[in-house]
């Protein structure tokens, strides 16, 4: 994940029901402590579409997660920058499916 992300401090992440994270420091330990859950979460990723336009590219995708005592579909926005160094994620937002 850390490869994926611009590690500037004008990136920003909403994971489903948090407040929007600011900066790469807090947007790293999201994910970190997302994935250092006891029980592991398989993410099944379904209808993507991805798009660019100059040096901005934006991604939408279904992560549909499982998991013991979780599962539902997240829909996901995003967005990356073509930067020196190649494309980075520069924001991520994820909003719950309801019914999922």
């Amino acid at each position: 994940m850390s490869e994926l992300w611009s590690h500037q401090d004008d990136v920003a992440c909403t994971h489903p029901g948090w407040a929007t994270l600011q900066g790469w420091s807090a947007v790293a330990a999201s994910w970190f402590t997302l994935f250092q859950q006891p029980a592991p979460v398989q993410f099944i990723l379904t209808g993507e579409r991805a798009r660019i336009s100059g040096d901005t590219g934006w991604v939408t995708v279904d992560e549909n997660l499982i998991g013991e005592g979780i599962g539902g579909t997240v829909a996901a926005l995003n967005l990356f920058q073509r930067t020196t160094e190649g494309w980075r994620m520069v924001c991520h937002h994820g909003s719950g499916v309801a019914g999922s």
